[in-house]
């Protein structure tokens, strides 16, 4: 038990900017999913099993279209296609982390990862579950906002229009706070560029997965440069 507290002690602070992000953004998902007629408790069901932020979204839209099983499943792929080089990315880390590891993998959202990668738990403090605690803080605020937001959503009639441009505005953030955090920026103008390019060259609906690969590819080869300048 002593360990657990320790390991909550030292990841509760960085989970704080998430926490902001998550309570409002889980609030808003809540709210669409309610304002579609879905009870508040889908909202709680899909928030613990799907834990997605974006695709939760777009799940919304899924669920008032008609039913197309094969368009949903290429749709996912595309919206998630980049937690495949997420969980790449960290295998070294999650090795040795035990019964804690399915949890870590199923909990892996955006914010998760920008934390985990540029955090090490304290000295003294056990790793694994310091990175459990830190996943699992993080989907109890979006369980929780989802809760509070599909609730009011059942309750009142709110004007949606818009309002799920708040993932593009938290994405936009993470980002900036990843700039200012790092001293090397080759990864970042890497992921930009190559972004820009292949969104050009494939158009929006279709520029996500060439544009994961290339990154993949390109920073592959620049890693020893990065790791020398980092």
């Amino acid at each position: 038990m002593k360990k657990y507290l320790s390991a909550l002690k030292a990841a509760f602070p960085y989970t704080i900017p998430v926490m902001a992000g998550y309570l409002f953004l889980g609030m808003v998902f809540g709210i669409i999913l309610g304002s579609r007629g879905y009870h508040f408790g889908w909202a709680v069901l899909m928030s613990v099993f799907i834990y997605a932020g974006s695709m939760q979204f777009v799940t919304v839209n899924l669920l008032t279209s008609a039913f197309d099983p094969l368009s949903a499943l290429l749709i996912t792929l595309v919206v998630n296609a980049r937690h495949l080089f997420y969980g790449i990315s960290m295998l070294r880390k999650y090795n040795g982390t035990g019964v804690k590891k399915p949890y870590l993998i199923a909990g892996l959202t955006d914010e998760t990862y920008s934390i985990l990668c540029s955090t090490e738990a304290p000295e003294g403090v056990d790793s694994a579950s310091f990175m459990f605690l830190v996943t699992l803080l993080n989907q109890i605020y979006w369980v929780t906002a989802s809760f509070a937001g599909g609730l009011l959503g059942s309750f009142f009639t709110f004007d949606t229009s818009g309002i799920d441009f708040v993932m593009t505005a938290l994405f936009i953030v993470i980002f900036i706070n990843q700039w200012k955090s790092q001293k090397e920026h080759m990864p970042a103008i890497t992921g930009v560029v190559v972004s820009v390019v292949c969104l050009i060259i494939f158009g929006p609906d279709n520029f996500i997965i060439p544009s994961m690969v290339l990154i993949t590819i390109v920073l592959t080869i620049l890693r020893n440069t990065i790791e020398r300048r980092a």
